[in-house]
């Protein structure tokens, strides 16, 4: 009997992982802490998997929802501040505007959506954010916060041959 619940136990844990591996977009958070004060980043992690992303599976000039499946949360536990932008505690939606030029990241007041559900009128702040070229392609867009120091940071969204960043500081 326990050989056989082992058995059941084992096949389950494997069939979890396989279909957790094998996810087109696995849920993936990013973190920082800064003077105390976190700042925590969930999204969905779509592949490229052969397909050209900048300018055309994600175009240029229209609002991203910056991952994939529900809209990417962003959340503060205190006030910070987002390029120039203060933001203050709470919980948001993050989204950008692409472009072959400079990027916009869109700080969004509306939360709980899935990640196409954009509503303009519930901007907090449109920042503008800082751009360099990947050396080679990154296949699984992410977000990460780099460069972390104790007040400040980076927000990078990268995928394909591109690195968005903006500095994030604690007040």
């Amino acid at each position: 009997m326990l050989r056989r619940s082992l058995a059941a136990f084992a096949c389950t844990a494997l069939l979890a992982t396989a279909s957790v591996a094998q996810m087109p977009s696995p849920p993936e958070t990013a973190t920082a802490s800064l003077n105390g004060k976190t700042v925590t980043v969930k999204y969905g992690a779509p592949s490229m998997r052969g397909r050209k992303i900048m300018g055309e599976l994600v175009p240029y000039g229209q609002v991203w929802r910056t991952g994939a499946n529900d809209a990417t949360s962003f959340v503060t536990n205190g006030s910070i501040k987002v390029g120039s932008t203060t933001v203050p505690a709470g919980n948001y939606t993050l989204y950008t505007l692409p472009s072959a030029g400079q990027w916009m990241l869109i700080i969004n007041k509306q939360t709980g959506q899935w990640g196409t559900k954009y509503d303009q009128s519930q901007d907090l702040a449109r920042i503008p954010m800082k751009s360099e070229r990947l050396s080679s392609p990154q296949e699984r867009m992410s977000i990460s916060f780099e460069k972390t120091q104790s007040n400040s940071t980076e927000l990078h969204v990268k995928w394909e041959n591109t690195d968005e960043y903006v500095t994030v500081t604690a007040e």
